[in-house]
C-alpha cells in the first residue's frame, strides 16, 4: 500500500525548478503532489506523479539526479486534532516520522498526506489497525 515518490535533485539556480516541471508538462505527467526542501546549493523536489516510471525517465533523459521512494498516503480527519490523532497512533506504535506534505486533493472531509516512515509496512499495519484509511498507489496517482 506504498506510493512512489519522485526524489529529484535541483541545483539552486534561477530556472531549473521551471525545467524541471516543464519536462513533466512536455511528457503529459500531471503532478498530484509536490513538496520543495532546499539548502545552499541545491533542492530535493519531492513529486507524486500520475507515472512514476516515466516521469523518473523524463528527469534521467534531462541530466537530473532523480529516485523513486515509497512512501504512505494517508487520509486525515480535516479538523482539528485530525493530524495529532495519527501522529499519536504512530507514536504508540514508536514509529518515526521521517517527513511529510499534505495532498493538494480532498477527499470528502478528509486531507490527504503524505509520509515518510522509518518503516512503512509497520507503520501501515499501525494506522490500519486503528481505522486510519491509508489509500492505495492507484487511488492516488489517478486523483
Amino acid at each position: 500500500m506504498t506510493v512512489q515518490q519522485i526524489s529529484v535533485f535541483i541545483e539552486n539556480r534561477r530556472g531549473r525548478l521551471a525545467e524541471a516541471t516543464r519536462a513533466l508538462g512536455m511528457a503529459g505527467i500531471n503532478i498530484r503532489a509536490l513538496s520543495l526542501a532546499e539548502t545552499s546549493d541545491f533542492g530535493i523536489l519531492r513529486l507524486i506523479v500520475d507515472n512514476p516510471d516515466q516521469a523518473k525517465q523524463v528527469f534521467a533523459e534531462q541530466g537530473f539526479t532523480v529516485d523513486k521512494t515509497d512512501v504512505v498516503a494517508v487520509q486525515v480527519p480535516d479538523r482539528p486534532m485530525g493530524l495529532a490523532r495519527i501522529l499519536q497512533i504512530l507514536d504508540e506504535a514508536r514509529i518515526a516520522v521521517e517527513y511529510l506534505y499534505a495532498f493538494i486533493e480532498r477527499r470528502g472531509d478528509n486531507a490527504i498526506i503524505i509520509f515518510r516512515f522509518d518503516n512503512s509496512h509497520q507503520a501501515i499495519a499501525a494506522l490500519q489497525e486503528r481505522g486510519v484509511m491509508v489509500l492505495a498507489s492507484e487511488a492516488v496517482y489517478g486523483m
